[in-house]
């Protein structure tokens, strides 16, 4: 008898077990497209004075608000992330168009969840300290599912993997998706240089590596992880050194690549943000290095991407004469520690 019991609850619990797995895997990803307006766009600092903001910091700004706000709902466990794909300067202040990601179990009720979130949204966004946003401004409409997976996969410099600042070190294995801009450039099969995905069609890279070596059809290029096996490979169509780069010297390294055909973009490849022309990288600031290379003079390419972490080092000190002196000219840029404790040799 106590043998039957024991066997009808292992049969329970495994009944259980196996709907409890169907009922979530049932469970399907739905993307909503959210605007709103920030109005105030002047921070104020500790001296008291106010500085407009920049577009990068109310991106991430507005992108940790909408995340307080679900997490912080009934929705919470529904919740995946939202990502701001635009933001639009106007007179009176900057249109945020952000995406948002749920998860849930079927798509009958789905215009009853729509009024949900946006009504959650116009509740919460308006008591706020962090922007000052009018809640009359917001707006929920649902999207497609293919359309906003691929709104959301095209954006620049989103990664799936979070950055965890602690647990980078000197040539630390990367985990899948970190870095899904990174390629490798092969010349006859063989790992070359690293290359940034700039566009669905164009990477950039270091012009040296091009050194009687510029005929395209001996180069291909490879996306993710691991060179062996690639996530997906492509040819090269054209490479575009920069004219005034000369192998004897260190300026203008630089090149482009054009793929061939051109990449779709997924959670594991997508193109990195490119900085405007203005930007400024002020000394002491992070920076990450990735790569498939030696981790020491001579040494072999490997397999598997590598990271490091670095610090920006100011002209002032790398143009020092018992450090870099004279070898550094305008559009270089320092980074590493004066320690000698990592570099980009540490990942290739």
């Amino acid at each position: 008898m106590i043998a039957l019991i024991v066997l009808l609850l292992t049969v329970v619990t495994v009944a259980t077990g196996l709907l409890a797995h169907f009922l979530v895997s049932d469970q399907k990803m739905e993307y909503y497209h959210g605007t709103f307006k920030i109005s105030d766009l002047r921070v104020k600092s500790n001296s008291g004075q106010s500085s407009p903001y920049q577009l990068k910091d109310l991106q991430e700004m507005s992108e940790n608000l909408v995340d307080e706000i679900f997490i912080d709902s009934a929705f919470n466990k529904h919740y995946i992330k939202n990502q701001v794909v635009r933001l639009t300067p106007e007179e009176d202040g900057v249109t945020a168009d952000v995406i948002m990601v749920f998860q849930f179990p079927s798509a009958e009720l789905r215009a009853v969840r729509k009024r949900k979130i946006h009504s959650i949204l116009n509740e919460k966004i308006s008591n706020t300290r962090a922007l000052s946003i009018n809640a009359s401004s917001v707006e929920v409409n649902a999207m497609n599912s293919s359309t906003g997976k691929l709104t959301v996969q095209a954006c620049c410099g989103k990664r799936v993997v979070p950055l965890i600042m602690n647990r980078i070190m000197s040539g630390e294995i990367v985990v899948k998706s970190a870095w899904p801009w990174q390629a490798s450039l092969q010349h006859n099969n063989r790992h070359q240089c690293g290359a940034t995905l700039i566009s669905n069609t164009w990477l950039v890279t270091a012009a040296h590596c091009f050194k009687n070596k510029a005929n395209p059809h001996q180069w291909t290029v490879s996306f993710g992880t691991t060179i062996n096996p690639p996530l997906m490979k492509r040819n090269i169509k054209r490479i575009i050194v920069h004219e005034r780069y000369h192998s004897q010297a260190r300026e203008y390294d630089i090149a482009v690549v054009q793929l061939s055909p051109s990449v779709t973009f997924t959670d594991e490849i997508r193109r990195v943000c490119l900085p405007e022309a203005s930007v400024s990288f002020q000394p002491n600031s992070t920076v990450y290095v990735t790569g498939f290379g030696a981790l020491f003079y001579g040494g072999e390419s490997q397999n598997d991407l590598r990271e490091t972490r670095l610090k920006i080092i100011s002209d002032d000190v790398c143009k020092q004469p018992h450090m870099y002196g004279r070898d550094i000219k305008f559009g270089m840029l320092c980074a590493g520690y004066l320690e000698g404790i990592y570099d980009a040799c540490g990942v290739g």
